[in-house]
């Protein structure tokens, strides 16, 4: 068997796209909770929004989505534990539904849980590597 060699540029996992039924509403949280903007909405039903480093894409759908095509949660680093703190209060201040309180791993990262305002689980992380990785490319 040839080994073959793995190409370079790989930068990470800077995309995701949704399902949602409620498309309104999640435009809603992600903006106004969470800071995003829209990049670009091609028509009523999808909307790419953007943190100035990653693209997020919501699709409306009027069923639900397949089971085969599940997601367990979706991860937004942060650059400090502190700041894992701060989006924490900053939560529980929006009312946003939070699963899990900020607790620290093993591996030193810092985190907690909450739900999207329809549903979907989001972990709002400190995670020193790859928060030292995205600090460094930071302008």
């Amino acid at each position: 068997m040839t080994k073959l060699t793995k190409p370079n540029g790989m930068l990470g996992i800077r995309h995701v796209a949704l399902f949602v039924k409620e498309l309104d509403i999640a435009i809603d949280f992600y903006t106004r909770i969470m800071g995003m903007r829209i990049e670009w909405q091609p028509d009523a039903d999808n909307v790419y929004l953007t943190n100035e480093g990653d693209v997020f894409a919501l699709h409306r759908v009027d069923y639900a989505p397949q089971a085969q095509q599940r997601l367990d949660h979706i991860g937004f680093v942060l650059k400090t534990s502190e700041d894992v703190d701060n989006w924490y209060a900053y939560f529980v201040n929006c009312g946003v539904k939070i699963t899990e309180s900020p607790k620290t791993h093993r591996d030193g990262s810092h985190g907690f849980y909450c739900l999207d305002a329809v549903g979907h689980l989001l972990e709002i992380i400190y995670h020193p590597p790859i928060s030292a990785l995205i600090s460094n490319k930071s302008p």
